[in-house]
């Protein structure tokens, strides 16, 4: 069993050499990121059950899910590129929904 914790941690210490950034800091802002993203997922349900903006909800998820991965395109280095086609989407998504959350409330306003 000894053994077996030995190599898991020196496999999670090699991937700072990897990356270029601090597994601790990595791993804390990952593990630390769960209890935040399981509130904004809450979120999202209960807005989407009360037929409120799921929006900010969504983007608050997103941004937990991969806040991990931010500190690794930020600070690290050799990032695989799917990290950042993840990141790219979801600004795409934050912006589109900004946009037609927008668009809908000027139409609202313009029939009132």
């Amino acid at each position: 069993m000894a053994e077996l914790i030995e190599t898991v941690q020196t496999w999670f210490f090699s991937l700072g050499d990897n990356y270029g950034v601090n597994p601790i800091i990595f791993g804390s802002i990952y593990v630390g990121a769960i209890p935040f993203f399981t509130l904004s997922v809450g979120w999202l349900v209960n807005n989407y059950r009360n037929e409120k903006s799921v929006v900010f909800p969504a983007i608050s998820s997103a941004f937990f899910f991969i806040s991990a991965y931010l500190y690794l395109m930020i600070v690290g280095q050799n990032v695989p590129l799917w990290v950042y086609g993840i990141v790219i989407l979801m600004i795409i998504y934050g912006a589109y929904s900004t946009y037609k959350n927008v668009k809908d409330r000027i139409q609202q306003g313009a029939e009132s």
